[in-house]
């Protein structure tokens, strides 16, 4: 399990990180869906059940992938890890944690950025169009076999859509125009859109600023980097550290109501 710098806010917001073995992975997924179940705040989990990108490579493995399991062969997705998505369904549906799940799909009807190369080039999707469809839990299968088959099924289902979208109009809607949830309104995506530009302009460099006019901010930056790397050493990343005290002050509560039930 690797922890880049660039990782650091990932592990304040408790991000799972995976090596991506799933007799690795297991146990620490399962500790960490556990730990959002008890202490109820509101969840958002987003995975990939592909498990990468698509590529050349990717593509040649998925397609023997579905060679030796009678599968058909994709184009335009791969084929998922079901393993991985029907365990955090069912942990987190044991958990009561989850009132549904959300399809979506993404196409580029332009360039296709592969790689940070590509950004750094400055080789920016001129467009993204999303295709989302949610499912409540109550609809989702709840037995193993049929809930991994239904993930099959709505990969089958990208793959259509995703055909339809590059070999046709390049719109997900058949009227091609943008459709706008009914929580939100032009007036209000667009002051998003004009809050994130003017954010992202003024706090890089509002930190430079404070990083070389003043040298309390020099000492507070090093001191974070210092804090980080260590506890990164030490007990391999933040969100670890905030596991083990939950589960810590859980067992001090069982351990407490058990006494006060003796006595």
């Amino acid at each position: 399990m690797a922890h880049a710098s660039s990782g650091w806010a990932m592990q304040v917001a408790a991000f799972i990180f995976i090596q991506r073995k799933w007799e690795d992975d297991r146990s620490h997924f399962e500790k960490m869906l556990h730990y959002f179940c008890d202490i109820h705040e509101p969840l958002q989990l987003l995975i990939f059940p592909e498990g990468t990108d698509l590529t050349a490579n990717t593509k040649a493995r998925s397609n023997d992938f579905a060679e030796k399991n009678g599968l058909r062969k994709y184009e335009y997705v791969l084929h998922p890890r079901t393993t991985g998505f029907t365990f955090v369904v069912e942990c987190l549906r044991k958990g009561n944690n989850l009132d549904a799940i959300h399809d979506i799909t993404v196409a580029y009807p332009q360039n296709i950025p592969q790689t940070e190369k590509h950004l750094l080039s400055g080789n920016f999707p001129k467009e993204i169009h999303f295709h989302v469809q949610r499912y409540p839990i109550e609809t989702v299968p709840a037995a193993k076999e049929e809930l991994q088959l239904w993930c099959q099924k709505r990969w089958e289902e990208k793959e259509e859509r995703l055909r339809c979208f590059y070999e046709g109009g390049k719109c997900f809607d058949e009227t091609r125009q943008s459709i706008i949830p009914p929580c939100k309104s032009e007036l209000r995506v667009l002051a998003v859109k004009c809050i994130s530009l003017l954010y992202w302009t003024v706090f890089p460099m509002g930190t430079f600023a404070l990083l070389y006019l003043y040298s309390f901010a020099r000492w507070y930056f090093v001191a974070m980097i210092v804090i980080f790397v260590v506890q990164q050493k030490i007990f391999g990343g933040l969100e670890l550290i905030e596991l083990a005290c939950h589960q810590y002050f859980k067992r001090q509560q069982k351990h407490n109501d058990a006494e006060i039930k003796t006595k």
